[in-house]
């Protein structure tokens, strides 16, 4: 999940939309409403969050230190300025990245995933085992070979393995796979989902990679 924050909410609707076209689910804020919620949330909600985009905002500069002050995922500021110093502020201010509009959602991501390299192994995508997903919108790969899954099994798939070593409730990964607002959608769908991924990693492994645990929840145990 992607937090999006921007005052017009005309912006946060539209980047639901075209991120939503590349299997990406967002929750949108207002300046106010964020600020108030990145202080409050739950541990388990913020650790579902992959990114956070930052818009146009009052005293956006201040945003970055509050994130971090709580997670660790990468914020990257949209500005819609040409200022050299505008840029270096939020540079400043301790944001990981600046885009400026126009841009493709896929090169948000790409660039989400270039600073998550940056922390991490340097290898294109994440490589477990013989599973290496890119969380991209690409299909992940198993020794390999492209793997077709439906998009919200591909990002499960990809949420147990950024998060392994850790056991994941069910509440986290629905957060993080459908969003920590979306209503319309009931939790247990998740079981389904992980079901269904299970049937298709132990038929291409030859055995189940995914450990559920009840009240406890699910992590990843790659060979």
């Amino acid at each position: 999940m992607i937090v999006v924050v921007d005052e017009r909410s005309l912006v946060t609707s539209g980047y639901s939309a075209w991120f939503a076209r590349e299997g990406i689910t967002t929750t949108g804020f207002t300046p106010d409403d964020f600020g108030d919620w990145v202080a409050s949330v739950q541990k388990n909600d913020i650790m579902a969050v992959e990114a956070f985009l930052i818009g146009e905002c009052v005293n956006r500069s201040q945003f970055p230190q509050k994130i971090r002050e709580r997670c660790s995922a990468p914020v990257i500021a949209v500005n819609e300025s040409q200022s050299l110093e505008h840029t270096l502020e939020l540079f400043q201010a301790g944001v990981d990245d600046v885009v400026r509009k126009p841009m493709h959602v896929r090169e948000i991501l790409a660039r989400i995933n270039a600073i998550r390299r940056r922390y991490g192994t340097g290898e294109p995508g994440t490589q477990v085992g013989p599973i290496r997903v890119f969380s991209d919108g690409r299909d992940p790969q198993i020794n390999g070979i492209d793997f077709s899954l439906p998009r919200r099994e591909r990002r499960i798939l990809e949420y147990l393995i950024a998060n392994r070593g850790r056991r994941l409730n069910k509440a986290q990964i629905f957060s993080a796979i459908y969003g920590i607002f979306d209503s319309d959608v009931e939790e247990s769908v998740v079981e389904s989902h992980i079901s269904k991924l299970r049937k298709k990693l132990r038929e291409q492994l030859g055995y189940d990679p995914i450990d559920s645990k009840r009240f406890l929840g699910y992590c990843i145990d790659l060979n």
